[in-house]
């Protein structure tokens, strides 16, 4: 099969691009990382370019909904870019709220979030939770490892096939934020003391879209900062003079460049592979999703890693963003399952009882 993206698609590509390049710069970047509370790690007036302007926030939710009525691919197209300049907007909890809604939310569910979560006038956060205790619509327990939780209106948090919606300025709800090693995602620990909660009308459906949303922003992501991480390795390479030569010339260095290619181009058709898997309801999808999330984490964590090596000491510092593509990419390994988990997952799907 061969994978080509539509005129329509490459406008999009082309705007999100030329959107970060302008509004994610590195000034902004490390100054939403410094942000506290409600602000910590989120770039408002971006994410009010982004969603507010631009209508990205709903790229791939329902047009009845508010949305844009695109789909997966379109939506990758949007992490990607977000990834390559390690934008600090809370991408992640929207998109999985919001498929989760479309996907498995009863009716008004429906009416009463996904309109606000496309406009980008409230943000979602989503995680999976273990030992919550339900009393007629209350729930009590703690939610931890939350992305964006310190900034979140909504929380959607699952255990299994079972999923409840969380308005979290609830006064059962309360919120501690933590300083984590990704700042441009921070996470935070939310604890339900008999806080209203409402499950989702179809929780099986509706995790299962969560996390497939999940899955294509991560590993979208993780593509677009690996190939930044190339880019801007390849760059220093030119410029950088050692013995009387440009460092790019050296053999070992333009091996390393290379592997770095190599990996990239296999991550970009994983993560496109399970997009496309699951705008055309493909049997595939299952398989293409864990397969991207896994190779394109250790990728993009491969790549930070040797950038941060091949820019020698400055690499190192403080002042450098290397360091920060470096944090990007070990946060994303662990999320949502790392990559001994999603392989195993794949053992399972190929292989059945013999796994």
């Amino acid at each position: 099969m061969e994978f080509a993206f539509t005129d329509e698609q490459a406008m999009i590509a082309d705007t999100v691009r030329g959107l970060f390049a302008e509004h994610a710069t590195r000034a902004r970047t490390r100054a939403a990382m410094a942000g506290s509370g409600a602000d910590a790690g989120i770039d408002r007036a971006l994410w009010a370019a982004f969603a507010g302007e631009l209508g990205l926030a709903g790229i791939c939710l329902p047009e009845a909904c508010g949305g844009a009525g695109l789909g997966m691919v379109e939506f990758a197209q949007v992490a990607e870019a977000a990834g390559a300049h390690l934008a600090a907007i809370p991408l992640l909890g929207v998109a999985m709220v919001g498929r989760a809604l479309a996907a498995g939310g009863s009716d008004a569910q429906r009416a009463q979030w996904l309109a606000p979560l496309a406009a980008g006038q409230i943000l979602a956060a989503a995680a999976r939770a273990e030992g919550l205790s339900d009393s007629a619509g209350r729930l009590t327990g703690t939610v931890q490892f939350v992305p964006h939780g310190g900034a979140a209106d909504l929380l959607l948090a699952w255990s299994g096939d079972q999923g409840w919606l969380i308005d979290l300025q609830d006064a059962g709800v309360c919120v501690t934020p933590h300083v984590t090693m990704d700042q441009t995602r921070p996470l935070a620990t939310i604890t339900l003391t008999h806080a209203a909660a409402t499950p989702l009308a179809d929780g099986k459906a509706g995790i299962s879209a969560a996390l497939a949303a999940g899955w294509i922003c991560l590993s979208a992501e993780a593509l677009g900062g690996a190939q930044a991480a190339l880019d801007q390795t390849v760059a220093y390479s030119r410029d950088r003079v050692q013995f009387g030569r440009a460092i790019g010339s050296f053999q070992a260095y333009k091996h390393r460049l290379a592997d770095m290619m190599i990996e990239i181009e296999q991550a970009r058709s994983a993560v496109y592979w399970a997009a496309c898997a699951i705008d055309e309801g493909s049997d595939e999808a299952p398989l293409a999703l864990h397969a991207a999330k896994s190779f394109c984490a250790d990728t993009f964590h491969m790549c930070a890693g040797n950038m941060i090596q091949l820019h020698g000491g400055i690499g190192f510092t403080w002042d450098h963003d290397a360091h920060l593509y470096f944090k990007r990419a070990r946060a994303i390994v662990s999320m949502l399952g790392d990559g001994q988990w999603h392989r195993e997952q794949i053992a399972r799907l190929m292989m059945g009882a013999a796994a």
